[in-house]
């Protein structure tokens, strides 16, 4: 038990050391002159936030992606993003078993938590699973994308933007290469194309499952009933977290737009809003009711174990479903006949508390530091902690303080609250059982 303790604890610290260290590797490389279109070196400030919102698969920036960097400093980029996506203890299990050594007992338990996994038996065949799974999608979206590009690019420009925008997408990432005709415009020349809508929202959601839920999926194909109990709730809150806010986003935004380009930005936003960045319209001209419902889509995010932030759609479905069951006056919260454990609610409520707790506390800073309105710097914090990178065009604007601020969301966001306060507070177990009890009135 001990030893399984420290394991953990140990794990933790070593997933966060690693997410920085790659951070500091970025930025280094970043700075460089070779890596801006100008022959410069890049402010550490600037490098920093980039290699950041690379790593943390999140997509705010800075400077535009095509306009400031150089092609070695895309592909920085495109490889940061890449690392992020896939979890540098993934690749490094991987690396060991393809150099033909045993992965470590140590190893297996750094994997365990870094892709939400519930055991150690087949952590390493699940890493290269993860690798493989990743490169195969990646590379469908490469082939889907190139006769897009193709139409309107040279043959190396179609290919930069092909493996560029498939990977940006499947890792949730939100960087673009599409500034050449106007900065930070991202996908909004294609607002009514339905190959590249279905094209990106496909990677975007495909990444956003958790490669568990692959797993499970890939292991037992339609026989839903064999699915275990995170597989359906991922599915089923994705489902919803996909149609009903698009209805949303029909009913509220873009009453200008033909019907075809309307349904297809209406699903499109309901995808992108949970951390995948990319734009098909301008988001200055949203209602304040279509920005509320962004900044919460933001702060759901995707699935545990996923190349996907913000607080998870798992941990939300736990929480509606205990409010479900104490409306229903039942002892404990279930899904599809199975009990969820009070462990698990409680988990989702401390996560929960996390992320909204330090989501508002940094936008009443960003607000009072810039003077700008608390909605915009919302959308802005909600945008970073969720690694979506989504902005209301402020981002570029912030000072110094403000951008720290984001660079700690986005870190925080990535690599999970639970797992940076494990990471940094001593473990300490005590049992409470034998101190007295008593109730405190709620509601």
């Amino acid at each position: 038990m001990q030893l399984t303790k420290h394991l953990r604890v140990s794990s933790f610290q070593i997933i966060t050391g690693s997410f920085l260290g790659i951070i500091l590797l970025g930025t280094f490389l970043l700075m460089l002159p070779v890596s801006s279109a100008e022959g410069i070196i890049t402010p550490f400030g600037d490098a920093l936030f980039t290699s950041t919102s690379a790593v943390c698969v999140t997509g705010l920036v800075v400077h535009d992606t095509f306009r400031y960097w150089s092609l070695f400093g895309q592909f920085v980029i495109l490889f940061l993003i890449q690392i992020g996506g896939l979890g540098t203890i993934t690749l490094a299990v991987v690396a060991t078993m393809l150099a033909g050594r045993k992965v470590s007992l140590f190893q297996r338990s750094i994997m365990k938590e870094a892709v939400s996994a519930d055991q150690y038996g087949g952590i390493a065949r699940f890493a290269l699973f993860i690798l493989k799974g990743t490169l195969a999608v990646e590379f469908l979206g490469v082939i889907s994308l190139f006769p897009v590009f193709f139409r309107k690019y040279s043959l190396s420009r179609c290919i930069l933007y092909s493996l560029f925008h498939s990977i940006s997408a499947f890792c949730n990432a939100g960087f673009d290469l599409m500034g050449e005709e106007q900065p930070f415009s991202s996908l909004t020349g294609y607002v009514g194309s339905i190959p590249v809508n279905l094209i990106i929202m496909s990677l975007i959601i495909l990444g956003g499952l958790g490669f568990r839920t692959w797993e499970d999926i890939r292991r037992n194909k339609f026989r839903l009933h064999k699915y275990r109990l995170q597989t359906k709730v991922i599915l089923v809150t994705t489902l919803i977290l996909i149609f009903l806010p698009a209805i949303g986003f029909f009913i509220i935004e873009y009453p200008g737009l033909p019907l075809k380009e309307r349904i297809l930005a209406s699903l499109f936003q309901s995808v992108t809003t949970r951390t995948a960045g990319f734009n098909t319209t301008d988001y200055a001209e949203f209602t304040d009711s279509g920005k509320l419902l962004s900044i919460i889509l933001m702060l759901i995010g995707g699935s545990p174990g996923s190349t996907a932030g913000g607080m998870k759609t798992t941990t939300i479905t736990v929480l509606i479903l205990n409010a479900h069951g104490t409306f229903r006056h039942r002892d404990e919260a279930s899904a599809f006949s199975r009990r969820i454990s009070d462990q698990t609610v409680k988990i989702a409520a401390t996560i929960f508390a996390l992320y909204l707790g330090l989501f508002t506390i940094s936008s009443m800073i960003i607000s009072l530091v810039e003077s700008l309105p608390l909605l915009t710097c919302m959308f802005e914090a909600a945008s970073a902690i969720g690694t979506v990178g989504l902005t209301l065009g402020i981002t570029s604007k912030l000072g110094m303080i403000s951008r720290g601020v984001l660079i700690f969301l986005m870190y925080f966001g990535r690599v999970g609250g639970l797992t940076l306060i494990y990471a940094a507070v001593p473990s300490r177990r005590m049992r409470n059982q034998g101190l007295p009890l008593e109730n405190i009135a709620v509601g």
